[in-house]
């Protein structure tokens, strides 16, 4: 499992991602910005992502619905504050009605993807970062800091394809 660490620090209001893997930057990368690879890895391995909406450009917008076990869909969204490719990509990260549109009674919070050189393999940290302590509660109390574990950790098959 190339998942290193999560560590979730409540004072920070910080969940934190490390990852290594054996692919260079570029390799790693394509995981973002390709919507079809991303599919395969942004939901954990019970709940598949399909990418709706896909403009990862500054101001741009994702949203994706992950599809439970049972056939719910979890809808989400992205808004791109940032990117700055191979290295890094910054968004608010969001839940979503079924329509698409933000879930404003659901956790928001700022995500920022770095990936740095380690002698041609890959280092992956994904931080994001809580409204309130009582959003980042209830993002882990959901599991969100598990599954996201789970759904990087698919990362390692995609990647020797």
């Amino acid at each position: 499992m190339s998942v290193i660490n999560v560590d979730k620090d409540f004072d920070a209001l910080t969940i934190t991602l490390t990852a290594e893997f054996d692919a260079p930057v570029e390799r790693v990368w394509q995981l973002w910005e390709d919507p079809r690879q991303l599919e395969r890895w942004w939901g954990p391995p019970s709940h598949p992502a399909t990418m709706e909406q896909f403009d990862l450009t500054p101001g741009g917008r994702v949203t994706y619905f992950m599809t439970g076990p049972d056939g719910e869909k979890y809808h989400g969204w992205w808004q791109v504050e940032s990117i700055d490719p191979p290295n890094s990509i910054e968004f608010t990260d969001g839940f979503a009605d079924d329509e698409g549109k933000p879930n404003e009674d659901r956790p928001v919070s700022k995500a920022r993807v770095e990936l740095s050189d380690l002698d041609g393999r890959t280092r992956m940290v994904l931080r994001s970062v809580s409204a309130s302590r009582e959003q980042m509660e209830e993002l882990v109390a959901m599991g969100a800091a598990e599954g996201r574990e789970q759904a990087v950790g698919q990362r390692d098959a995609l990647l020797r394809d």
